[in-house]
This record gives structure tokens, sequence and C-alpha cells, in this order.
């Protein structure tokens, strides 16, 4: 069976990113700072009733997840405590 030989995305990808390389390194970093400050501006942020309700989610998923490591643990040491001794 005969297969051809096609250019792959991966090549086409590292063409194009010979290409990036090449500009003056500070000019990079100041664009990169420009589009991440770009990006930041279109993000919705919580408001402080949205923020109190997720913060308080996570504290309770936290202190549950805790206790229920702790309790397996427990359960655990009782479990290998009685076995050997």
């Amino acid at each position: 069976m005969a297969t051809l030989d096609r250019p792959s995305a991966s090549r086409k990808a590292d063409k194009s990113a010979g290409k990036a390389k090449t500009g003056n390194p500070f000019k990079r970093v100041l664009r990169f700072l420009r589009e991440v400050i770009a990006e930041l501006r279109k993000v919705i942020w919580p408001n402080r009733k949205q923020m109190v309700t997720y913060t308080a989610v996570v504290l309770v998923f936290v202190v549950f997840m805790v206790a229920f490591i702790a309790g397996i643990d427990v359960a655990f040491v009782k479990g290998v405590d009685w076995l050997f001794g």
C-alpha cells in the first residue's frame, strides 16, 4: 500500500514559529503585555456578592474534603493497627 507524504500542520507551525523569534525581544515582550491587557479588559469581573458566594462555596468544599480525607486516614490507621497489632 502506498502512502502519500503530506506536509503536516506541525511542520507549518515550525516554520512560522521560526519567523516569530527573529524580532526584537523587547518588542515581543511589549506586544505580549499589550495583548494581555487587551484580554483582561474583555473579562467580566464578578461583583462583590458573587465573589463572597464563590469564596464561601470554595471554603465549604475545602473543609469537607479535609474532613473526608482525615476520616479515610483515621480509618486506614485503625485498620492497620487492628491488622498488625
